[in-house]
């Protein structure tokens, strides 16, 4: 699962990426600094495990994992391929959660590639450019089903001129209220507009009383959750070695950014390590199981089931036995967020 930061040249996208992942890509006052895509990996900040682990004492704690990719900076004419735009988008659309990067802070030595500071305009030139390449993308795609002969597909149709219409508005397609039927339709063309945005605004070291523009930003962000942070304060932060409690703007977006990419983590304790699983929303024990050890899906037997708010409760696996806190479950059993799994299964 990836999540893209994006947002026009010279923003501080690669500082941001260097920031969540921990690397050391190249961050430098000029536009397309960034060519190709950076990939990283970050943890997913998660109290619970160093919680757990007052109790059991283990030897290594492994939190939850997501990709990050650092996207070059999109301009105006991206999605007719200035700026090898089209390059770019194709990048997007690999990804499976956007984060959005605005410039709120003021630094004039800080290179501008519209020239001047304007969040707002910044943040609908990269909307345009999105919804400009869904529009050739979908009128492409209905030019070749209208070029079918005997045409059966007049409910693709529809939803897809539906879906025309709308981004001609200027709107994104995520806000579309796309039918459980229609969503079919468009799952397998990857449209840019219709991807979970997070909108992360980057301001001054000392702009904090909640300025105008972040008011404005917030009202037409389309309900997408934002998350405003200074990466500078971010980089002072990081240096002087926080604690692993901080709660940082940092480890905000990369919660936010694991919310939207519809995950959840269950864990697996011993004197070995604590480790902490992502698998997506709704998932049963049975599909879980995989995550560790393909093994463990093919000889399934049944999970044992704490989950972590009794396990702190009652202190340890053997009192919250007692308790009642303790489950056996079948494949079917749906995984909740925090769950401490055991799993039996035929070697």
């Amino acid at each position: 699962m990836k999540c893209g930061i994006i947002g026009l040249p010279n923003i501080g996208k690669s500082t941001l990426f260097n920031l969540i992942s921990n690397s050391q890509v190249l961050s430098e006052n000029f536009p397309f600094c960034t060519i190709e895509p950076n990939y990283g990996i970050t943890n997913v900040p998660d109290k619970r495990l160093y919680e757990l682990n007052t109790f059991i004492n283990t030897m290594k704690i492994v939190p939850s994992k997501i990709q990050i990719v650092d996207i070059a900076g999109l301009i105006k004419g991206s999605h007719k391929g200035d700026g090898l735009g089209n390059k770019f988008l194709s990048h997007i659309r690999e990804t499976n959660v956007v984060i959005h990067m605005i410039r709120c802070f003021k630094d004039m030595k800080v290179l501008h590639v519209e020239g001047s500071i304007n969040p707002i305009r910044d943040k609908e030139i990269i909307d345009i450019e999105l919804q400009l390449k869904d529009l050739e993308t979908l009128e492409n795609h209905l030019n070749k089903i209208n070029k079918k002969p005997k045409n059966n597909h007049k409910c693709f149709i529809e939803t897809i001129k539906k879906i025309i219409s709308y981004l001609k508005k200027g709107k994104n397609i995520r806000m579309y209220p796309l039918k459980e039927d229609e969503k079919k339709y468009i799952k397998d063309l990857h449209l840019l507009t219709n991807k979970p945005v997070l909108y992360v605004c980057n301001i001054d070291e000392k702009d904090s009383n909640n300025p105008l523009y972040l008011i404005k930003i917030k009202e037409i962000v389309e309900k997408s959750p934002m998350v405003v942070l200074s990466l500078k304060n971010e980089l002072k932060s990081q240096k002087e070695q926080k604690s692993i409690f901080y709660q940082s703007g940092i480890n905000k977006l990369i919660l936010e950014a694991y919310k939207l990419l519809n995950l959840q983590s269950f864990f697996t304790v011993g004197k070995e390590e604590i480790r902490a699983w992502s698998i997506p929303n709704h998932w049963t024990a049975y599909q879980a199981s995989s995550v560790i050890h393909s093994d463990l899906k093919k000889g399934f037997i049944c999970a044992e089931v704490i989950h972590y708010n009794d396990f702190i409760k009652y202190r340890s696996e053997e009192e919250a036995k007692k308790a009642g806190k303790k489950l056996l479950v079948g494949k079917n059993y749906l995984v909740q967020d925090g769950d401490i799994i055991h799993f039996r299964f035929n070697r």
